[in-house]
């Protein structure tokens, strides 16, 4: 028990938790809890997951902000293996800090997890060159429910790192490159999501 120390509301944004494992070192490596129920609960946090996902990217990709309209999800992420910069905005309607963003860097250097309930548009950015994201989730996914926010709207001012462009006026990745020179990496689809003033709202 107590093998975790939790941040709660960080950014200010109710409910959006960083979580930090302890890590125990000697001369073999380490070893880390990743998951355990009874220290979650005893901080509060008692939600259900129901699937696990593990997505590899490489350098520059981009992936996001998604989230499912019908069937939120609430989301325990973590990175396994490299280094990314993890976003998620506030899409709850009643909130006070809605469209206020919030990030973090995740590695597999700090062990940070980021426990993103529902009602956010969340994505990530990866900083290294292969980046292992892994994450739980308290709803299925659901095909055909999905929906996202453009990454670079300017009224909502994500910064994200490492990264250099200028806003085209809509969410193309065209111009947009690393300090080092990578080219940003995104899907289609992720480059046709609108802005926060006609996303959908939770």
């Amino acid at each position: 028990m107590g093998q975790i120390k939790v941040e709660k509301n960080v950014g200010g944004i109710q409910g959006l938790c960083v979580i930090e494992p302890k890590v125990f070192r000697d001369n073999r490596g380490y070893f880390v809890e990743i998951y355990n129920q009874r220290d979650m609960e005893a901080e509060g946090l008692d939600m259900v997951f129901v699937q696990d996902n593990q997505s590899s990217s490489t350098k520059g990709v981009l992936r996001g902000l998604h989230f499912q309209k019908e069937f939120p999800q609430g989301k325990l992420v973590r990175v396994n293996r490299g280094r990314v910069y993890d976003v998620v905005v506030d899409l709850r309607s009643e909130s006070e800090t809605f469209g206020k963003w919030y990030g973090v860097e995740l590695s597999e250097d700090n062990f940070k997890q980021f426990y993103v309930p529902q009602g956010f548009a969340h994505g990530y950015f990866v900083l290294s060159n292969v980046a292992e994201f892994c994450y739980k989730c308290t709803d299925f996914y659901h095909p055909g429910d999905e929906g996202g926010l453009a990454w670079n709207d300017p009224e909502i001012g994500i910064e994200w790192p490492e990264l250099e462009g200028v806003y085209p006026g809509n969410a193309s990745a065209e111009g947009y490159t690393m300090s080092d020179g990578t080219k940003l990496n995104m899907i289609e689809r992720d480059q046709q999501w609108g802005t926060l003033q006609n996303t959908f709202r939770f």
